[in-house]
Order: structure tokens, then C-alpha cells, then sequence
């Protein structure tokens, strides 16, 4: 999967300064914010490469990043935290067998552009769209304005059709990165799995401690997020994996204010990893959640606390 970002009307690769000479293709385009890249969005996506693989065209997912929600004033609230950072979407993005991410760094001066401009000059005459497929609920555009009239008025006129994927259900449910958060936050963080499609990711780079974990031989690494609006799901703890130098491996992640050692009540990311010992600081790590095990509780002592963490630890090899 190629990725660029979009920024002041010109390409650039990924990650890179320098411009690209970026060419027109026939493309099959979805495009949205795909927080979550859940199952309803997957659904939305597959189809798309399904249409582009028929009609030999390219696939495109089309988002933007930051989430259009977090620079619009006066509009609907911004999520209350990101299901995905823009590293955790491409690797999810990547599994999909899509050709072109086409990420749009949203700026004031982008949110104030019309939709039919942006379908006019971005879609049409940057990507050469063809087909254009989105979900039952799209819209886009300066003050929400590009609905599916809209988008089949212009395809008419731009020769390009437009596709509606149907709401996806999970047990009778409507899909949505809302319903996911809500779950996250009550913890149910298997629900909430059922929902994305895939284990939620927690991403960040190991930073330095206060090394107490050691004390009572449960070492861990502290997470310093990779970026600041990621959701944390309720506070306790959560049996986990990771993979360090492409080996998997079990862990217990606690998410909270650690109140048996720590007295600042400012919210904490670390976790145990089952079996290492190593010295991996500055290193950056993804973990998936996969079961809440308990809540976090205040400990009289060290020695209360340990046994907790034995018993956790018994939990996690129990389900792994």
C-alpha cells in the first residue's frame, strides 16, 4: 500500500518533506475519517477494492488526519479520544489490499472548502475517481454539505457513479466508532474487540519509571503514547500481547493512577511483559488488549500488591 499526504494542494510521501510527482489514475475512492477502521468500516472498504479489482482501477482510501472533528469550531463535539492513531490506521489500512492511502492533513484552510470543490479538484482531478463508494451516512465537506445528492448530482456531471454501502449490523447492532468508545470506557474491552474486528491497540514508547515494579519481580514498562487524544479504556487491568524483536508475547497492562505507589493520580499506561527481562527504553511498542481482569484498587502494602499481581499473572497464562 503507497501513502501520501495531501497538504496546501500539493503531495508529499509519507513522513517526507519533498514533494512527489503525483499522477492521475482511474480510481475507486472511499473516503471518511475510518477511526477505528471497525467492522462497519472494513465493510465499506472491502467493497471498494472489490469495485476497483473489477473495473482495473486503483483503490483509495481518502482520510485525514487530525480527525476533522478536533479543528471544527462551532460544530458537532470531537470524540472524546481517538480508537486509532494515524500509525495504528495504516497498519490496519494495510491488511485491506488497498492500493492508494491518500491521507489529507486537515487544516482550517482545507475545512473551508466547499464539497463540491473537494470533489471537484481532490477526487476528481487529483485522483482521477471513477467510482466513488461510501457509507450509508456520509457526509463531507464545509458545514457538512456533500450528502449523497450531492455526490450523484456531480457524478453525472464528472462521470463518476456512486455507490451506498448499506449500515453494517453486529448482533442485531449498529456499528459506530461511538458505540466502541462507550464499550471501551465500561471496560468491555472483548465487546468492544467484537465490534472493531480486531484487538484494540495501545501504542507507545517505553519511557523511564520509578522502578518500583522491580521491587516485588513485576518489572514493567511505562507508555508514553504515541499520541495524546488515543482513547484509554477504563482504569484496571487487562491481559495483553506485544511482540518485541517479532516474538509474541503475554503481558498484564495496567491503565490508571496506580494508587497503592503513586499519590499524583495522573493517569498511567504500563505493562508487564511475561517472560522478558530486557532493557527496551526508548523503544517503541503496540499492544492489544484482549480481556479486562479487574479493577484497579489501593493495596495497604507492596507485599498486598504483589499477590494481586501473582494471581493477575496466573489469570493471563490461564486464557493465553
Amino acid at each position: 500500500m503507497r501513502i501520501v499526504e495531501y497538504v496546501n494542494n500539493q503531495v508529499y510521501s509519507y513522513g517526507s518533506c519533498t514533494p512527489v510527482d503525483f499522477r492521475s489514475f482511474p480510481s475507486a475512492v472511499t473516503v471518511g475519517s475510518y477511526d477505528g477502521v471497525h467492522k462497519g468500516h472494513r465493510m465499506i472498504i472491502a467493497r471498494m477494492v472489490t469495485v476497483a479489482e473489477r473495473r482495473r482501477l486503483r483503490s483509495v482510501v481518502v482520510t485525514f488526519e487530525p480527525h476533522p472533528r478536533r479543528m471544527l469550531k462551532g460544530g458537532r463535539a470531537a470524540p472524546s479520544g481517538l480508537l486509532t492513531t494515524l500509525a495504528e490506521k495504516i497498519d490496519l489500512l494495510a491488511s485491506e489490499r488497498v492500493d492508494l492511502l491518500f491521507v489529507i492533513r486537515f487544516t482550517p484552510d482545507f475545512a473551508s472548502r466547499s464539497s463540491d470543490d473537494f470533489i471537484r479538484n481532490v477526487l476528481v482531478g487529483l485522483l482521477c475517481a471513477k467510482s466513488l463508494i461510501v457509507g450509508y451516512d456520509h457526509v463531507f465537506g464545509r458545514d457538512r454539505s456533500g450528502s449523497r445528492k450531492t455526490l450523484e448530482s456531480l457524478g453525472c456531471e464528472l462521470d463518476f457513479d456512486v455507490e451506498v454501502v448499506d449500515e453494517v449490523l453486529y448482533c442485531n447492532e449498529h456499528i459506530s466508532s461511538t458505540r466502541i468508545r462507550r464499550l471501551l470506557e465500561s471496560g468491555m474491552i472483548e465487546e468492544a474487540n467484537k465490534f472493531l474486528g480486531s484487538p484494540y491497540l495501545i501504542t507507545g514508547t517505553v519511557g523511564q519509571g520509578d522502578k518500583r515494579g522491580r521491587e516485588i519481580g513485576f518489572p514493567t514498562v511505562n507508555l508514553t503514547l504515541s499520541d495524546p487524544n488515543k482513547l484509554l479504556p477504563r482504569a484496571g487491568v487487562y491481559q495483553a500481547q506485544t511482540t518485541v524483536d517479532g516474538v509474541p508475547l503475554r503481558a498484564m497492562m495496567n491503565i490508571g493512577v496506580r494508587p497503592t505507589i503513586s499519590s499524583e493520580g495522573s493517569k498511567t499506561v504500563e505493562a508487564h511483559i511475561i517472560g522478558y527481562s530486557g532493557d527496551l527504553y526508548g523503544c517503541l511498542l503496540r499492544f492489544t488488549l484482549m480481556r479486562f481482569i479487574r479493577e484497579e484498587r489501593k493495596f495497604s502494602d507492596l507485599e498486598g500488591l504483589k499477590i494481586q499481581l501473582e494471581k493477575d499473572k496466573k489469570t493471563v497464562e490461564l486464557y493465553c
